[in-house]
């Protein structure tokens, strides 16, 4: 008190020096806070990415994939790989997708396979399989390339065989391969690998259950495909 009165212009500088650390202070953490928001929610580095790649992505964009609580990557990135190899889709499809709890990257990798190998697959037919619960990128692959699955799967049912016995008392133990190729226009409502494994397994028992003997499907094992197809199984 002393001093200051003795020297009040002194003690007023002190004050003031005090009152500008602390407003420098306050504005140290405003500009730390804003420039943390705009890397928040501004990804330059997948915004310079998106534009190199010739798929533009404005900031407005991916502000507003951050205020719906979509991660910019998860749409930013396929629709770099989508505009890169020639498939037809937007921003807003992806977002829309994402939204409805689809997987963006199997729908574009589906998407691409299928431009490639010259299947017909729309972006609505993709992402109803895809949201169906149906791997899409699975589905192209295999109707380029059948799959063989046993009946039946020892991994599923713990059995190498199925067994069956025809009417003259005779058991037969039966393993069967079934090739088979995904049709894109009938894969939602189709039937999943678990699905064809116990159909063709009923087909088994229904042909050498209805043999008269035994020795008839060993001659004619075709019997059971032939089974297996008229049932449109």
């Amino acid at each position: 008190s002393d001093v200051c009165s003795s020297d009040l212009g002194a003690c007023i500088m002190s004050g003031v020096g005090n009152a500008d650390i602390g407003l420098a202070i306050f504005i140290i953490i405003i500009g730390l806070f804003l420039v943390w928001s705009f890397f928040y929610f501004i990804p330059v580095k997948l915004w310079l990415a998106a534009r190199f790649a010739h798929a533009p992505v404005s900031i407005l964009s991916l502000i507003g994939m951050r205020l719906k609580r979509i991660p910019p990557s998860e749409i930013v990135n396929p629709l770099i790989t989508a505009v890169q190899a020639r498939v037809p889709v937007t921003r807003e499809d992806l977002e829309a997708h994402f939204l409805a709890g689809g997987n963006v990257d199997t729908v574009v990798d589906a998407l691409i396979s299928a431009d490639k190998a010259r299947i017909p697959l729309t972006y609505q037919k993709a992402t109803a399989i895809d949201l169906a619960g149906r791997n899409v990128k699975e589905a192209v692959q295999m109707s380029v390339h059948p799959r063989v699955i046993d009946v039946p799967s020892a991994a599923l049912s713990g059995r190498d065989t199925i067994d069956a016995v025809a009417q003259d008392g005779i058991q037969l133990k039966v393993k069967a391969r079934v090739t088979v190729k995904a049709d894109i226009d009938k894969l939602i409502g189709g039937a999943t690998e678990e699905t064809i494994i116990a159909r063709v397994g009923e087909g088994i028992v229904t042909t050498i259950g209805s043999a008269i003997s035994h020795k008839v499907v060993l001659q004619d094992p075709d019997r059971i495909s032939k089974t297996v197809l008229q049932k449109g199984l």
